[in-house]
C-alpha cells in the first residue's frame, strides 16, 4: 500500500492542536508553552512532516528566497561574491537564488526583472551607468546594489577603486618604474575610477599614464592586447590591468613573445583571484575583498526585508597584495 504524506492536519491532531498553531510553530512566529511544543516536536518527527515552501509563500507572501544577479560566475571575483552572500543567507534560513547575465548589458534587465517576481529582495552586480538605474527603484522589491550609484537611492556596497589604482601605481613607483600604462575594460562602471587613481598618483610624480582597453574582462582579451602594448613603440616598464583576469591572459603572451616577467615588465592586476597566487611568476594585485562585499549586501538586504533603517552605503577597504610579478626596475647598463 502507497504510504501518503503526512500534512499539516495530521500534525494537528497527533499534537492536539490547532491547525493554526502547527503553522505558527514551523513559521516561528509564535512560541508556546513547552508541553505544547514538546508535543508538535514529538509529533512532527513521527509522521516525518516537512512544510511546504511553496505553500507557505502563498500564505505569508514570503519565499525565504533572495536573488543575486552577477555579470559572470566564470569569474573568480564574482564566484566569491556569491560564497560570501550565501553563507550569510544559510545562517538567516534564505535560499539563494542566481542569475548570470553574462556580460550581456542589454539582457540584465529582463533578467534582473524577471528574478525579482520569484524572490522577497535583490542583490544587483551591473554594467549599467548610472543614469540607467532608474528601473530598479521601481522592483517593489528592497534591492542592495553592488558598487555605487550617486543618482539613485539605492543601498550599496563598493570597494574604493580609486584607492585601489593609486596604491598599485604607488607600489610601481616606489620600485622604480617611470613608464607605466593601465590595461582596462571601459565598458566597466569602476574602469574610469581605477584609472583616475593611479593617474592622480603619478601625476603627482610628474608623470603620465598610458591607457590602453581590452574588449573583455577576461584571459582572452588579455592575451589578445599584448602584442600591440609590448611591441609597439611605448613598451611600458609596468602594467596595471583592470583585472586579474586580464593580468594573466597578457603574462602568458607576453611570455610566449619571449619577455622576461618581471624582469621586462612588471603586471598587476585587480581583484586577488585564487588563481593569481599560483601563477608564474604570482600575480601581484588588490584584494577588493569580493567574499566580504557579498557577506555585506547580504546583510543589508536582511535588514531592509527585517524593516530596519539602512546605515547607508559601505566602502571596503582594498589591500595591496605583493608577488613575484612586480620587482625593482633594473637600471639599463
Amino acid at each position: 500500500m502507497k504510504r501518503t504524506t503526512p500534512t499539516i492536519r495530521d500534525v494537528a491532531a497527533a499534537a492536539g492542536v490547532s491547525v493554526a498553531t502547527v503553522s505558527k510553530y514551523m513559521n516561528g512566529a509564535q512560541r508556546f508553552s513547552a508541553p505544547v511544543e514538546a508535543r508538535l516536536k514529538e509529533a512532527i518527527e513521527q509522521l516525518g512532516y516537512r512544510s511546504n515552501p511553496l505553500a507557505r509563500s502563498m500564505i505569508t507572501g514570503e519565499t525565504r528566497t533572495i536573488g543575486l544577479a552577477i555579470l559572470d560566475i566564470r569569474n573568480p571575483y564574482f564566484t566569491n561574491i556569491v560564497k560570501g552572500a550565501n553563507r550569510i543567507a544559510l545562517r538567516h534560513d534564505y535560499t539563494l537564488l542566481l542569475v548570470d547575465t553574462e556580460e550581456n548589458q542589454e539582457r540584465e534587465q529582463p533578467l534582473i526583472e524577471a528574478l525579482a517576481q520569484r524572490v522577497d529582495g535583490v542583490i544587483i552586480s551591473s554594467r549599467m551607468q548610472e543614469d540607467a538605474m532608474e528601473w530598479m527603484t521601481k522592483l517593489n522589491k528592497p534591492v542592495v546594489l553592488l558598487g555605487r550609484n550617486e543618482q539613485c537611492p539605492i543601498p550599496s556596497v563598493s570597494n574604493d577603486s580609486y584607492l585601489a589604482g593609486y596604491m598599485l601605481a604607488r607600489h610601481l613607483l616606489n620600485q622604480g618604474h617611470r613608464r607605466i600604462a593601465y590595461l582596462g575594460f571601459a565598458a566597466s562602471r569602476w574602469d574610469a575610477e581605477r584609472i583616475r587613481g593611479a593617474h592622480t598618483c603619478l601625476s603627482e610624480a610628474g608623470l603620465k599614464l598610458d591607457v590602453h582597453d581590452a574588449h573583455a574582462p577576461s584571459t582572452l582579451a588579455g592575451k589578445a592586447a599584448c602584442s600591440s602594448v609590448m611591441l609597439g613603440p611605448d613598451r611600458p616598464e609596468a602594467l596595471i590591468c583592470y583585472n586579474d583576469l586580464i593580468a594573466l591572459g597578457f603574462m602568458k603572451e607576453a611570455l610566449t613573445l619571449g619577455f622576461r616577467l618581471p624582469q621586462d615588465l612588471s603586471v598587476t592586476g585587480f581583484d586577488n583571484v585564487p588563481y593569481g597566487e599560483y601563477a608564474v611568476p604570482a600575480l601581484t594585485t588588490v584584494d577588493l575583498q569580493s567574499e566580504k562585499m557579498g557577506e555585506t549586501a547580504m546583510l543589508k538586504l536582511i535588514d531592509a526585508l527585517a524593516g530596519k533603517p539602512d546605515a547607508g552605503h559601505v566602502t571596503l577597504e582594498p589591500r595591496l597584495v605583493v608577488r613575484e610579478s612586480t620587482a625593482r626596475r633594473e637600471e639599463a647598463p
